[in-house]
């Protein structure tokens, strides 16, 4: 594979930032370059300085005057979900019972697997997100879907065959023995394979018994370098049923403690309601809570303090998502432009700075993968972004009166969407350009 050079401004954090003028926070070039061999990035800064160090055959890209960043990174989305976002309903349970358990159901069939696969990996580079933490299905056919095709275009991905033993359809339900022996397949079969990264996958405390927690419990203890991922205190009604089912527990969050599978490697989707208490213990075991704005928003959940659980005396590692399909975008740009809002409404800022941290190394800090993707670093793989502040004519028009980079990132988090994506970049290959894909089918014209 011949090196390559990319040309173009880069952006990429080596911190949070504390604020909006605090520039030691990142890196910016404003002619910079990235040298990229065996899809990893080898040399990077100044443009005269990097070019220095290439051979002369090596490939010259000049995405000038665009953004370089690294791939967006999306911690919590549904893969069997494509075909139901954007599905009217007025709270989380409704909208499982009525639409996304029927969906799901149909990922029994590998051809379907297969069909949504491809387009889901389609839709997320088009959006410049390179790495996701996704739920399949109950399905085995759906992770061998999911991760076959991550294979094929080698990109790191995060899944699991979700468990589900209970309060579900008769076709989305496995037991307790079956989730565990189908997630131990799937993590002989795909974890390590290729970038690919196995997550053991209860989907709530709801559909769950405490057999099946068992069985997480289980598999946590026998693959302890694997991440663990599920929901919580997502809604009020999610809520209160889940302490009926488990009235032994101190509260939602105890459930998962009881059953070992909080830790550092823990995402929990959500996390919306927390008490003090249930705070401070995902703070103690270096737990994830998972903002996922756009999917609250619609469904009316709640309004995640991030900006509190950040600052608190014993923080909580944050993390940011589409929930594709209860969040209503794929993008990152717009799923982090509903999290300023939702900020607003609390009383709190979250600048664009710290938007663009949280999308990029701020996630792959939550995954632990900051040494591989997320930054544009010496040896992390050439997964990249591509951003244009001028897609659209009201982009541009708006760009006449930009002065600084915390403005233009601004201006794309709250305007753009796929448009703004100039190319996305695999392991330095790029991807965006050329997807394709069949044909989605229209159906019947639909009655008024």
């Amino acid at each position: 594979m011949t090196d390559s050079l990319i040309r173009g401004r880069l952006l990429s954090f080596k911190r949070a930032p504390l604020a909006m003028t605090d520039t030691d926070s990142y890196l910016y070039e404003h002619d910079g370059a990235l040298l990229v061999s065996g899809g990893r990035i080898t040399a990077t800064g100044d443009y005269a300085q990097v070019k220095a160090q290439a051979t002369a055959d090596v490939e010259e890209i000049d995405h000038r005057p665009h953004l370089i960043l690294p791939g967006l990174i999306d911690t919590h989305v549904h893969f069997p979900q494509m075909q139901v976002i954007a599905s009217y309903a007025g709270n989380l349970l409704e909208w499982l019972n009525t639409y996304t358990f029927p969906e799901e159901c149909r990922f029994v069939e590998s051809d379907h697997a297969t069909r949504i696969a491809t387009h889901f990996y389609d839709e997320f580079l088009r959006h410049g997100t390179t790495t996701a933490v996704a739920y399949c299905s109950v399905h085995k056919t759906s992770a061998d879907a999911f991760f076959a095709e991550a294979m094929k275009r080698n990109m790191c991905m995060v899944g699991g065959k979700v468990m589900m033993d209970r309060n579900a359809p008769q076709g989305l339900l496995d037991t307790a023995e079956m989730g565990y022996d189908e997630t131990r397949a799937v993590i002989a079969e795909w974890h390590g394979k290729g970038r690919n990264h196995v997550a053991i996958t209860p989907r709530f405390a709801i559909t769950s018994t405490p057999g099946q927690m068992k069985a997480a419990e289980a598999l946590a203890q026998e693959f302890p370098d694997l991440f663990i991922q599920t929901h919580l205190s997502e809604n009020h009604d999610e809520i209160k049923y889940t302490a009926e089912l488990y009235p032994e527990a101190t509260d939602y969050t105890d459930i998962y403690a009881r059953y070992g599978l909080l830790g550092k490697k823990t995402l929990l989707g959500h996390a919306i309601h927390l008490s003090e208490r249930e705070a401070d213990a995902l703070s103690e075991a270096g737990s994830i809570a998972v903002h996922c704005p756009t999917s609250n928003l619609f469904l009316g959940s709640g309004l995640f303090p991030l900006k509190a659980l950040r600052r608190r005396e014993k923080p909580v590692r944050v993390s940011v998502a589409t929930d594709i399909g209860g969040g209503s975008s794929y993008s990152m740009l717009k799923t982090m432009d509903e999290a300023y809002k939702i900020q607003q409404l609390l009383g709190e800022r979250l600048n664009p700075l710290e938007s663009y941290y949280l999308m990029t190394r701020g996630n792959a800090e939550a995954l632990g993968m900051e040494a591989d993707i997320g930054t544009l670093d010496i040896g992390s793989m050439a997964d990249l972004v591509i951003l244009d502040a001028g897609s659209t004519p009201a982009m541009r028009l708006r760009m006449e009166t930009v002065k600084t980079l915390p403005e233009e990132l601004f201006l794309l988090q709250t305007m753009g969407d796929d448009r703004a994506v100039v190319e996305t970049y695999v392991a330095g290959k790029a991807m965006k350009t050329g997807l394709g894909g069949d044909e989605m089918q229209t159906g019947a014209a639909v009655e008024a």
